[in-house]
């Protein structure tokens, strides 16, 4: 049983930063590439970041690449994306993900997910 919880999320202005962490539970951490997506209202949900094992292989989606960073912490069983310059486009419900040993940015290829945390970027 994979569980992973999300946290950080909130309120922020235009310009402003957040970093996102997720614990994970159930798994033996290494063994997993893991992910950020995220959804906002009426909308499909989208890739953000994913990362390899050891973090030494990344991936980003174009809207946030050179703003957002994902890294991991394997002592912690823990993934973080940190977000800086933030945008209202970035304005969604963002989600973590796991998938055994392959990175992917494909929402399909994950089959663990958080229930989300939300971030809301006023302009």
């Amino acid at each position: 049983q994979v569980q992973l919880v999300e946290s950080g999320g909130g309120l922020v202005q235009t310009g402003g930063s957040l970093r996102l962490s997720c614990a994970a539970s159930g798994l033996t951490f290494s063994n997993y590439a893991m992910g950020w997506f995220r959804q906002a209202p009426g909308k499909e949900r989208e890739f953000v970041a994913a990362l390899n094992w050891n973090g030494g292989r990344t991936y980003y989606a174009d809207s946030v690449k050179g703003r957002f960073t994902i890294s991991r912490e394997n002592a912690k069983n823990t993934v973080y994306l940190q977000m800086n310059s933030l945008k209202p486009e970035d304005t969604a419900v963002y989600y973590c993900a796991a998938r055994p040993y392959v990175p992917s940015t494909a929402t399909d290829d994950f089959g663990s997910w958080g229930q989300g945390t939300q971030v809301t970027v006023s302009s």
